[in-house]
């Protein structure tokens, strides 16, 4: 008996008014615990598939179900990571992590050890008092990580959250995400425009082009996952795959 999917989008559409339509009748799904990249060319529809799956918009057409229930607006049981970490400046890396909580009750002591061990794990145990004006951008993009993750949602999407990063620094947190979803059992929808990240973070990955969903691609690649694996012979076959199914949106 097939399980019912955690995450489930089906003939989701949408449109901006005045514009042709940027998502047109998507089938999409993932299992509970797996990680799903979604990868594509600027302007492709997939941040505002993103937003569809979260609750941040609402489909023109079709529905967004979570653990079977419809998505009409973004709740606790998600987590959100965008493009920039969005850090506030006047708060501590601690306080950045805990603003979520902050701002429905007083954080209790657990939370706050919750938050410093998220940080430890992130390799930030050392800044907790710092602002985010002392960091680095990698550093920013870790306390994002920590903050969604702290009220242990079972599902986190994620927006190119690692696009403005150097290839040292996005490596590293790649690792470190995949490692710490993967002990938590948080199924992710991450967007990239970067084949080799999706290709090495996900369970699955698919091709967006033109609002719709063109190609997917199951990555049968071991686990965990280690550097090693980006210079072997099944990563790039895999990498070939969606490149060239890319290029034949383009070419037609």
């Amino acid at each position: 008996m097939k399980t019912a999917p955690f995450l489930d989008m089906q003939q989701v559409s949408y449109t901006f008014p005045g514009w042709p339509p940027v998502v047109q009748r998507v089938d999409w799904d993932i299992a509970a615990g797996e990680f799903h990249c979604l990868v594509g060319r600027s302007g492709c529809g997939k941040t505002t598939l993103l937003k569809l799956a979260a609750g941040l918009l609402r489909p023109d057409e079709g529905q967004v179900r979570l653990q079977g229930q419809p998505v009409t607006a973004p709740g606790p049981g998600m987590g959100f990571v965008f493009q920039q970490p969005t850090l506030l400046d006047w708060l501590t890396v601690r306080d950045n992590v805990l603003l979520p909580l902050s701002l429905q009750r007083t954080p209790a002591p657990d939370d706050v050890a919750r938050a410093e061990q998220l940080l430890n794990q992130l390799g930030l145990g050392a800044h907790l008092a710092h602002y985010p004006r002392q960091l680095s951008g990698g550093q920013q993009s870790r306390v994002a990580i920590a903050r969604a993750l702290l009220p242990q949602p079972p599902i986190l999407l994620m927006d190119e959250p690692f696009a403005a990063l150097d290839a040292i620094t996005r490596e590293e947190l790649q690792d470190e995400l995949q490692r710490i979803c993967r002990a938590r059992g948080t199924s992710v929808f991450f967007v990239t425009h970067d084949i080799t990240e999706a290709v090495y973070l996900a369970d699955r990955v698919a091709v967006m082009s033109a609002g719709h969903i063109r190609h997917d691609v199951r990555v049968e690649l071991p686990r965990p996952r280690t550097q090693e694996v980006r210079y072997s012979a099944p990563f790039n076959t895999i990498c070939a795959e969606l490149r060239q199914a890319m290029d034949e949106e383009v070419a037609a």
